[in-house]
């Protein structure tokens, strides 16, 4: 087959690599891969070292006439079969660029909600007639997308985003760094804060932890508006602003375990997935994604959303059971290595692709 890809590679490698080194796996497998998106990307002296093509072609708004004509011309040299779209920019341009042509235009969705039918926006992208199939990030997205379609229910799917654990070894962060030591249990909850994270629910659930030595680190940005709901909390002293980080992956390596108190909108989370990775068991809500990558009581605990109580008694246990840290830290990250490899998904998109053209 011949595809050609547009989506954004100018971000962390480690948010980039598991969609990047699909199409990578892709040409290796024979089929040939054009991959439109800034010509600054990191990403891109890779790509063209493995045999995909880069084109410095991305648009910088929505609708952009500039990057309509050369995805056009593009699709008119090369004869394409797929041309696969990624985000809010890049899917309206592919389908106007796409009008009228034979190639099959697919899309990406990363997230539940947000995509309705009375929204005359949403028919610039998922809902446009234009789009042959649409490609979930988990089936949680997959169960909303089809309820929004119109006519192809059978072309949305789920296909994992592929991992590999050796993408994510690292060092632990120093606990030292942070004022504690191996005697302390710490927690992590790594956010770009909006309302859907339910800070205020975790702030709540920290007093169900009854151990002395429990620590809650909060790595990320915009916990700023829950500033005083931590300091009126009787666990303040041992709740730590952490800020933005680079290194969230040697964090959640040192943690003993990862919160993710999510009360709405979460597709995959790549820190659960981080966190797996590294051997960090988790505990999650049943928004979204999460609950297809831990498995309660096996990996991790799931709870239900907005409920601190129940949030907080899933904390309680791991935080005075290390064994069942361990053991739920070595299940998460066989279940990762197992479910979510990077050979799967690459296979899932090449029968999907195939099957889209008949």
């Amino acid at each position: 087959m011949k595809i050609l890809v547009a989506s954004s590679y100018l971000h962390a490698w480690n948010s980039v690599r598991p969609e990047a080194e699909m199409f990578i796996e892709m040409v290796k497998q024979g089929h040939t891969v054009t991959v439109l998106t800034q010509g600054s990307a990191d990403y891109n002296q890779r790509f063209n070292d493995c045999g995909v093509k880069t084109l410095d072609c991305y648009p910088n708004k929505k609708i952009s006439i500039k990057t309509i004509k050369a995805m056009r011309k593009e699709l008119l040299a090369g004869n394409y079969d797929i041309f696969y779209a990624f985000n809010s920019k890049t899917i309206p341009n592919a389908i106007l660029a796409s009008i009228g042509l034979k190639v099959k235009v697919v899309t990406y969705r990363g997230t539940t909600g947000g995509l309705y039918r009375h929204d005359p926006s949403a028919y610039l992208t998922h809902l446009n007639p234009r789009v042959d199939g649409i490609v979930c990030v988990s089936d949680a997205v997959r169960q909303d997308v089809r309820q929004r379609v119109w006519g192809i229910q059978d072309n949305v799917v789920t296909i994992y985003k592929g991992h590999q654990l050796a993408w994510y070894q690292v060092e632990p962060t120093p606990r030292s760094e942070f004022g504690l030591t191996d005697q302390h249990v710490i927690a992590v909850c790594a956010a770009h804060v909006r309302p859907s994270k339910g800070i205020s629910v975790l702030i709540q659930a920290c007093q169900q932890v009854n151990n002395p030595d429990f620590h809650l680190l909060l790595v990320g940005s915009g916990f700023e508006p829950h500033l005083d709901e931590i300091a009126a909390s009787p666990m303040a002293k041992r709740i730590h602003l952490v800020g933005h980080r680079q290194d969230v992956p040697s964090i959640m390596a040192m943690a003993d375990f990862q919160v993710q108190p999510s009360i709405s909108g979460e597709g995959l989370p790549r820190t659960i997935i981080e966190a797996m990775a590294n051997g960090t068991t988790s505990v999650v809500t049943t928004t979204g994604g999460s609950p297809e990558l831990v498995d309660d009581g096996k990996t991790g605990y799931v709870v239900p959303t907005k409920d601190a109580i129940a949030f907080g008694q899933a904390m309680n246990k791991l935080a005075n059971d290390r064994a069942q840290i361990t053991a739920f830290s070595q299940a998460a990250k066989k279940k990762l290595d197992n479910e979510f490899n990077a050979k799967q998904t690459v296979q899932h998109h090449i029968d999907f692709f195939q099957r889209l053209l008949g």
